[in-house]
Protein backbone atom coordinates (compact mmCIF):
# COMPACT_ATOMS: atom_id res chain seq x y z
CA UNK A 1 0.00 0.00 0.00
CA UNK A 2 1.65 3.27 -1.17
CA UNK A 3 1.86 6.01 1.85
CA UNK A 4 -1.57 7.94 2.50
CA UNK A 5 -0.31 11.13 3.16
CA UNK A 6 -4.44 12.90 3.28
CA UNK A 7 -7.53 12.65 5.02
CA UNK A 8 -9.36 11.91 1.61
CA UNK A 9 -6.42 8.83 0.93
CA UNK A 10 -7.51 7.52 4.18
CA UNK A 11 -10.99 7.81 3.80
CA UNK A 12 -10.41 5.70 0.16
CA UNK A 13 -8.08 3.48 1.74
CA UNK A 14 -10.85 2.61 4.32
CA UNK A 15 -14.22 2.63 2.10
CA UNK A 16 -11.73 0.18 -0.10
CA UNK A 17 -11.95 -1.63 3.50
CA UNK A 18 -15.33 -1.60 3.82
CA UNK A 19 -16.24 -2.65 0.59
CA UNK A 20 -13.99 -5.71 1.01
CA UNK A 21 -15.60 -6.62 4.00
CA UNK A 22 -19.42 -6.20 2.61
CA UNK A 23 -17.78 -8.31 -0.36
CA UNK A 24 -16.55 -10.88 1.84
CA UNK A 25 -19.68 -11.16 4.03
CA UNK A 26 -21.76 -11.98 0.96
CA UNK A 27 -19.61 -14.89 0.38
CA UNK A 28 -19.51 -15.93 4.35
CA UNK A 29 -23.53 -15.66 4.74
CA UNK A 30 -24.82 -18.08 3.28
CA UNK A 31 -22.44 -19.98 5.34
CA UNK A 32 -23.57 -18.81 8.30
CA UNK A 33 -27.16 -19.06 7.60
CA UNK A 34 -26.71 -22.84 6.79
CA UNK A 35 -24.40 -23.58 9.81
CA UNK A 36 -27.24 -22.29 12.37
CA UNK A 37 -29.83 -25.01 13.22
CA UNK A 38 -31.81 -22.18 14.76
CA UNK A 39 -34.81 -20.98 12.63
CA UNK A 40 -34.64 -17.02 13.54
CA UNK A 41 -30.62 -16.97 13.23
CA UNK A 42 -30.66 -18.53 9.77
CA UNK A 43 -33.84 -16.30 8.82
CA UNK A 44 -31.90 -13.12 10.42
CA UNK A 45 -28.33 -14.41 8.29
CA UNK A 46 -30.30 -13.97 5.31
CA UNK A 47 -32.11 -11.21 5.78
CA UNK A 48 -28.14 -9.56 6.61
CA UNK A 49 -27.45 -10.77 3.24
CA UNK A 50 -30.37 -8.78 1.37
CA UNK A 51 -29.18 -5.62 3.43
CA UNK A 52 -25.45 -6.10 2.58
CA UNK A 53 -25.86 -6.16 -1.23
CA UNK A 54 -27.71 -2.64 -0.95
CA UNK A 55 -24.62 -2.05 1.48
CA UNK A 56 -22.41 -2.47 -1.63
CA UNK A 57 -24.20 -0.70 -3.86
CA UNK A 58 -24.18 2.72 -1.08
CA UNK A 59 -20.32 1.83 -1.09
CA UNK A 60 -19.99 1.72 -4.97
CA UNK A 61 -22.45 5.28 -4.83
CA UNK A 62 -19.90 6.80 -2.77
CA UNK A 63 -16.93 5.51 -4.78
CA UNK A 64 -18.97 7.15 -7.53
CA UNK A 65 -19.61 10.20 -5.80
CA UNK A 66 -16.06 10.60 -5.66
CA UNK A 67 -14.77 9.97 -8.78
CA UNK A 68 -13.29 6.52 -7.66
CA UNK A 69 -13.62 3.05 -9.00
CA UNK A 70 -15.63 0.95 -6.52
CA UNK A 71 -12.53 -1.54 -5.41
CA UNK A 72 -11.84 -3.20 -2.30
CA UNK A 73 -8.56 -3.56 -0.41
CA UNK A 74 -7.80 -6.50 1.67
CA UNK A 75 -9.67 -5.85 5.29
CA UNK A 76 -7.62 -7.64 8.09
CA UNK A 77 -10.25 -6.98 10.22
CA UNK A 78 -13.09 -9.08 8.36
CA UNK A 79 -10.58 -11.30 7.72
CA UNK A 80 -9.76 -11.95 11.55
CA UNK A 81 -13.31 -12.61 12.63
CA UNK A 82 -13.69 -14.90 9.57
CA UNK A 83 -10.41 -17.02 10.83
CA UNK A 84 -11.62 -17.27 14.14
CA UNK A 85 -14.72 -18.52 12.75
CA UNK A 86 -12.82 -20.93 10.61
CA UNK A 87 -10.75 -21.79 13.14
CA UNK A 88 -13.66 -22.47 15.73
CA UNK A 89 -15.51 -25.49 13.08
CA UNK A 90 -11.90 -26.47 12.33
CA UNK A 91 -11.01 -27.54 15.98
CA UNK A 92 -13.98 -28.39 17.32
CA UNK A 93 -16.90 -30.46 16.62
CA UNK A 94 -20.09 -28.56 18.45
CA UNK A 95 -23.30 -29.49 18.72
CA UNK A 96 -25.88 -27.78 17.06
CA UNK A 97 -26.93 -25.47 20.06
CA UNK A 98 -23.10 -25.01 20.59
CA UNK A 99 -22.62 -23.64 17.11
CA UNK A 100 -25.45 -21.48 17.61
CA UNK A 101 -23.77 -19.53 20.25
CA UNK A 102 -20.79 -19.19 18.85
CA UNK A 103 -22.65 -17.77 15.48
CA UNK A 104 -24.20 -15.30 17.48
CA UNK A 105 -20.74 -14.05 19.00
CA UNK A 106 -19.22 -14.67 15.50
CA UNK A 107 -21.75 -12.44 14.46
CA UNK A 108 -21.85 -9.49 17.13
CA UNK A 109 -18.47 -9.04 16.52
CA UNK A 110 -18.38 -8.65 13.21
CA UNK A 111 -21.17 -5.94 13.81
CA UNK A 112 -19.26 -4.14 15.89
CA UNK A 113 -16.34 -3.98 13.76
CA UNK A 114 -18.94 -2.47 10.71
CA UNK A 115 -20.49 -0.44 13.16
CA UNK A 116 -16.95 1.13 14.30
CA UNK A 117 -15.57 1.35 10.22
CA UNK A 118 -18.93 3.36 9.63
CA UNK A 119 -18.65 5.74 12.35
CA UNK A 120 -15.56 6.33 11.48
CA UNK A 121 -15.99 6.86 7.44
CA UNK A 122 -19.37 9.05 8.11
CA UNK A 123 -17.17 11.35 10.39
CA UNK A 124 -14.42 11.69 7.30
CA UNK A 125 -17.08 12.13 4.97
CA UNK A 126 -18.46 15.08 7.18
CA UNK A 127 -14.99 16.91 7.37
CA UNK A 128 -14.76 15.94 3.80
CA UNK A 129 -17.66 18.09 2.88
CA UNK A 130 -19.45 14.30 1.20
CA UNK A 131 -22.82 15.04 2.02
CA UNK A 132 -24.13 12.85 -0.04
CA UNK A 133 -21.75 9.86 0.88
CA UNK A 134 -22.54 11.37 4.71
CA UNK A 135 -26.50 9.86 4.04
CA UNK A 136 -25.23 6.39 2.06
CA UNK A 137 -22.78 5.87 4.85
CA UNK A 138 -25.41 6.45 7.82
CA UNK A 139 -27.99 4.30 5.90
CA UNK A 140 -25.20 1.42 6.35
CA UNK A 141 -24.79 2.05 10.07
CA UNK A 142 -28.17 2.28 10.87
CA UNK A 143 -28.93 -0.92 9.05
CA UNK A 144 -25.36 -2.63 10.80
CA UNK A 145 -27.07 -1.01 14.48
CA UNK A 146 -30.15 -3.12 13.70
CA UNK A 147 -28.60 -6.68 12.52
CA UNK A 148 -26.72 -5.81 16.46
CA UNK A 149 -29.70 -5.57 17.66
CA UNK A 150 -31.40 -8.60 16.00
CA UNK A 151 -28.57 -10.63 17.16
CA UNK A 152 -28.49 -9.74 20.24
CA UNK A 153 -32.06 -10.08 20.84
CA UNK A 154 -31.25 -13.91 19.36
CA UNK A 155 -28.12 -14.51 21.13
CA UNK A 156 -30.16 -13.92 24.58
CA UNK A 157 -32.64 -16.42 23.86
CA UNK A 158 -30.19 -18.95 22.72
CA UNK A 159 -28.32 -18.76 25.62
CA UNK A 160 -31.27 -19.20 27.71
CA UNK A 161 -32.56 -21.95 25.96
CA UNK A 162 -28.87 -23.49 26.08
CA UNK A 163 -28.14 -22.78 29.73
CA UNK A 164 -31.75 -24.01 30.82
CA UNK A 165 -31.49 -27.65 28.89
CA UNK A 166 -27.54 -27.40 30.89
CA UNK A 167 -29.32 -26.60 33.89
CA UNK A 168 -31.68 -29.98 33.38
CA UNK A 169 -29.05 -32.23 33.27
CA UNK A 170 -27.30 -31.17 35.89
CA UNK A 171 -29.88 -31.73 38.41
CA UNK A 172 -31.06 -35.29 36.70
CA UNK A 173 -27.62 -36.45 37.68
Amino acid sequence: MPQLTSPEQLFVHELKDMYYAEQTLTKVLPTLAQEASDRELSKAFKHHLDETKDQIKNLEQVFKNLGKPAQGEKCPGIEGIKQEHESFMEENDPTPALLNVHLTGAASRAEHYEIAAYTGLIEKARALGERDSVKLLQENLRQEKEALKTVESISKRILKETNGSTAKRRSSR
